[in-house]
């Protein structure tokens, strides 16, 4: 049975919430009317999933987020939002959260998205990450080379991580490279040990605002070179 974290500082949301997940199989092992409580309850209780709602007093969600995040908590954090492209919702995705919802998803919707992160899987569709980068993300001006955080990664690598930006998911990509599902786990896993990510959500931030993906654009799956020089195409 997977084990919730309630954070949101409206008790009737809270207590909503509740019933909804309880007569569904999720247990909630706690609520939290604001960020420090709910860090405080995640060490409390080691749940599987946080149900994080952006706008709480004093330690919002997005710094409890990171302050999970810091702590090393495994702990999936999945954000609640009234608004589909609230601005708050990129800064919790930064500070690594697992994905998020809108308050009116539907139950079995919620319950299957606490489900897909608890799983590991980052929860944002396609669409959603398309419109979340290109409302939030700038790209920087053109640099010499791949940013240095990027430069790591062989061209694969690279590759799997434009395709994760682009919003697929571990099927979609194998299909696309015509390689098997648990190869592209383990270069998924790679990029995000290599870059010092916590899920694939922060690896779409990353690509889009370090230059590697651009809403609507072209993208360059070349090895950054410091010379510019083209890399020899690696197999994976």
């Amino acid at each position: 049975m997977t084990r919730v974290v309630v954070a949101d500082d409206q008790e009737l949301v809270r207590s909503g919430l509740r019933l909804v997940l309880e007569a569904r199989g999720v247990e909630v092992v706690a609520e939290a009317p604001d960020g420090r409580r709910a860090v405080d309850a995640v060490r409390r209780t080691g749940p599987d999933v946080v149900l994080m709602d952006v706008r709480m007093p004093g330690l919002d969600g997005i710094a409890a987020t990171r302050e999970l995040t810091r702590l090393g908590s495994p702990a999936r954090v999945l954000v609640l939002t009234t608004y589909g492209l609230d601005e708050y919702v990129h800064a919790a995705l930064r500070a690594g959260a697992a994905g998020f919802l809108l308050k009116t998803t539907p139950p079995d919707r919620l319950v299957d998205g606490i489900g897909t992160v608890a799983a590991g899987d980052a929860l944002l569709s396609p669409e959603l990450t398309r419109r979340l980068i290109e409302e939030h993300v700038r790209r920087p001006p053109p640099s010499a080379g791949a940013p240095p955080a990027l430069r790591g990664l062989t061209e694969r690598e690279r590759e799997v991580l434009v395709l994760v930006a682009r919003g697929l998911d571990n099927a979609a990509i194998a299909a696309r490279l015509v390689v098997g599902e648990a190869t592209v786990k383990t270069h998924v896993n790679h990029v995000l040990g290599k870059l010092g990510l916590r899920g694939r959500v922060q690896a779409v931030v990353l690509a889009y605002e370090s230059g590697l993906v651009t809403p609507g654009g072209q993208e360059d799956h070349r090895p950054g070179r410091e010379d510019g020089a083209p890399g020899r195409r690696s197999r994976g």
